[in-house]
């Protein structure tokens, strides 16, 4: 193999001859990586990477990302090999997020960024664990403030990974909780179109997979579901996905000067339907809320346990290879919910029964 040679009069690096590629076959709505910034000027840039590529490899490197292999998605610490968590979620949606970004001929590099980094502040025990940090620590708490607040100050023992701004305000923004699908509200959706199409990729992931885990785990049946969402969908995981990428991707284009993302009427409904559905009758279920339940009394428990006992929780940060506590930079309450929000599931539950159960003599 012939090493690469150096134009004469032509880019310096493999990373500058595929910016001039990116031109070539980005639409003029895709966001060249060219334009990319960061947060904190860096001397030394990779001469095969973009930035997009880079802030990819750093987020898969990172300590965080790791740690969601262990974090609940819907159901808490399932048995079952075949059940998703936050890790195998995170990775359906950055598929689905360059599948889409491919074929509008936008940056399938900043989408698929944006994916693996969007769910990085999540809490142990999925969206219940949030609600007790909510309860606990502050009505603002989000995790989509948290995983920005991962990348940019607890990661690298604090240095964070000095990500570029179209990945930062892409994982800030990936959240729509239960609003729009799509909202048209100025500031609510991000700057860059691979940042909304993320956050549309995040609900055709969950809508899909914690339907199949539903099923899988008996939470409900085919026959429950409402007959339009099998009809406009389909009935299989599979049909289901391709439907809303296919419909978003036709759907959406150019209109009055910006680019709209669109799913077609019938497909949003149905869409909408769903997520109605499995907020009523799984999310909200007996089966998953009482497990929720108990989950954020351990939460909340660790969470009072840190704020009386300081010292344990510098010992935690220093685990988890996160910045010290500096009570010049963060109060004892903002560190503590760093901390416990950090924690995977069985952490906690281990750390939980450790500090609160008797420990009977043999």
């Amino acid at each position: 193999m012939k090493a690469l040679e150096k134009p004469e009069n032509g880019p310096a690096c493999i990373r500058e001859i595929f910016q001039q590629r990116e031109q070539s076959f980005l639409s003029e709505y895709g966001t060249p990586s060219s334009q990319a910034g960061r947060r904190h000027p860096e001397v030394d840039t990779c001469s095969i990477r973009t930035p997009f590529q880079l802030d990819r490899d750093r987020i898969v490197y990172s300590n965080a990302f790791r740690r969601l292999k262990y974090k609940t998605q819907v159901f808490l610490s399932p048995l079952g090999d075949h059940y998703r968590t936050r890790l195998t979620h995170t990775l359906e949606v950055s598929e689905i997020a360059r599948n889409i970004a491919r074929a509008m001929r936008l940056n399938e590099d900043l989408a698929e960024a944006i994916a693996l980094g969007h769910d990085l502040g999540h809490t142990p025990f999925g969206h219940g664990g949030e609600t007790a940090l909510i309860q606990a620590h502050s009505s603002h708490f989000s995790h989509s403030d948290q995983s920005l607040r991962v990348v940019d100050v607890l990661e690298n023992r604090g240095k964070g990974l000095n990500l570029t701004r179209e990945v930062r305000d892409g994982i800030l923004k990936h959240s729509k909780g239960f609003g729009n699908i799509i909202p048209a509200t100025p500031g609510e959706t991000a700057a860059t179109i691979e940042g909304r199409i993320v956050r549309v990729a995040d609900i055709i992931a969950y809508l899909n997979h914690d339907l199949d885990d539903a099923l899988r785990g008996r939470v409900i049946h085919m026959s429950d579901l409402p007959e339009i969402c099998v009809k406009k969908l389909g009935s299989t995981h599979s049909l289901r996905a391709s439907t809303m990428m296919e419909q978003l991707v036709y759907n959406s284009g150019p209109k009055n000067g910006k680019f709209v993302l669109d799913m077609g009427e019938e497909t949003f409904q149905a869409m909408t339907i769903l997520r109605k559905f499995l907020y009523e009758k799984v999310y909200r279920s007996p089966e998953v809320h009482n497990e929720f339940v108990k989950a954020k009394k351990v939460i909340i428990g660790l969470y009072h346990y840190f704020i009386e006992h300081p010292d344990d929780m510098q010992k935690e940060l220093e685990k988890m290879e996160m910045a010290p506590w500096d009570s010049g930079k963060n109060t004892l309450k903002r560190s503590v919910c760093d901390v416990v929000a950090s924690m995977t599931d069985r952490y906690a539950l281990k750390l939980y029964t450790r500090l609160f159960f008797p420990n009977p003599l043999v």
